[in-house]
């Protein structure tokens, strides 16, 4: 940020749209007079909304991109609103038929299928990466890749068919750089990237990933602690994609409710849902699957269950599926499940046990880079407060002492 001052005083550029207003603002000069004819284009950035057309959705997105490539702080230290959650629900749930942007096919880059799979090949390469090292390794990568190769063929030429499909697959993407942000615990931008993600799935119309980006926002507001918004997201999704909603599909989404019922304390309700979640498992075919949902498998479903027993205070049970939930891959997942078991331990009262459990994530999660995997760590070390601490728990101090993500966990405990 120092050197991008220094850019402005020299007078080597201008503040870009992003900052240009805060500038203005600081300063009490008009635009003009830094050279900007833009500098109020950023209120668009700080809105959570469903976006109300195509053409909006591009244009946000695209300057989200941006935005995030700039290292803009309003923007990366943004909180995540409530209010969007339930009007994005509301919003696609009673949408029309998805709308077809008539205004961006005459002019700019020819885009065809081809393009689409190239699209979609790389975005899987980003997955890969951040399900092996964490949200934090590659996010600034896939979004300058979304913005600079991405971003020109929204606004292309091509025809409703390979529209429908492009849509459907830069939602896709910007579903992987909310996830990614989310995991970096950027809140506010993650649930924007949600929101475009959402819109653009809509007029890809792919109700399937629309349903599985509701899942994610659930996902997200369970996360932050809003269990009665996550349960509705979970609902919405289940009800929104009901004609064409696959087992696997529905398992996720009754796991989402649970997850959020278990925060809520309402035990019996969480139990149904995750029965529910089993039943519909136990039903699916995976070459009827879309293959960005293939992954949820027994073992996830296992540490969503997890997750779930944990916070009823219902430890064995947690230690349990936790125990099924170790897939080998990804390592994040497994470095979930594992804190997820050694948290089960210690709530049952066998803190050597999960102290023992406790090191093998933290050697799991040496290649990690991952805000939330530091909060489950910080989570655990909260807990981890023996009035008479035994030789194995000293012992284990010690150890985690020598890991990046214990001590990043450290100072996330610090008041």
């Amino acid at each position: 940020m120092k050197r991008r001052i220094a850019t402005w005083e020299n007078g080597h550029s201008v503040p870009d749209e992003f900052y240009g207003a805060l500038l203005c603002e600081a300063l009490g000069i008009a635009p003009a007079e830094l050279g900007l004819s833009n500098a109020g284009q950023d209120s668009r950035l700080m809105e959570t909304r469903y976006p109300p057309s195509p053409e909006d959705a591009f244009q946000t997105v695209s300057q989200l991109w941006r935005a995030d490539l700039h290292g803009y702080e309003p923007l990366l230290l943004s909180e995540a609103s409530e209010h969007a959650w339930s009007e994005a629900s509301l919003r696609w749930l009673v949408a029309p038929e998805p709308s077809f942007p008539s205004t961006v096919r005459a002019t700019g880059t020819r885009v065809g299928l081809a393009d689409v799979a190239m699209i979609k090949t790389t975005s899987d390469m980003f997955a890969a990466m951040d399900d092996r090292f964490g949200g934090e390794h590659a996010r600034q990568a896939v979004v300058q890749y979304l913005s600079q190769d991405v971003s020109p063929l929204l606004t292309g030429q091509y025809t409703e068919a390979v529209g429908r499909a492009l849509f459907s697959t830069v939602a896709e993407s910007t579903l992987l750089a909310g996830w990614m942000s989310y995991d970096a615990c950027h809140h506010g931008l993650a649930q924007r990237y949600f929101l475009q993600a959402l819109r653009l799935a809509q007029d890809g119309d792919d109700r399937r990933l629309a349903g599985s980006i509701l899942s994610a926002m659930s996902h997200q507001a369970t996360f932050l602690g809003n269990y009665t918004e996550a349960a509705t997201l979970a609902r919405a999704a289940r009800m929104g994609i009901a004609g064409v909603a696959t087992p696997t599909l529905t398992a996720q989404f009754h796991a989402m409710e649970a997850r959020a019922l278990a925060r809520t304390g309402d035990a019996r309700s969480c139990e149904l849902a995750l029965s529910e979640a089993t039943r519909a498992l136990e039903t699916r075919n995976s070459g009827d699957e879309p293959e960005w949902i293939t992954y949820f498998d027994e073992a996830e479903l296992a540490a969503e269950a997890a997750h779930c027993f944990r916070d009823v205070n219902s430890a064995r049970r947690a230690v349990a599926h936790a125990e099924n939930a170790m897939s080998g891959s990804p390592v994040r997942s497994d470095f979930f499940a594992t804190m997820v078991l050694a948290d089960a331990h210690l709530r049952a009262g066998d803190p050597e046990e999960a102290c023992r459990v406790a090191l093998d994530a933290l050697d799991l999660g040496e290649q990690l880079k991952s805000a939330r995997c530091v909060s489950y760590l910080a989570e655990f070390r909260q807990h981890l407060t023996e009035p008479r601490e035994t030789a194995v728990v000293r012992s284990f101090r010690e150890q985690a002492a020598e890991h990046r993500l214990w001590l990043a966990a450290g100072k996330l405990a610090e008041p």
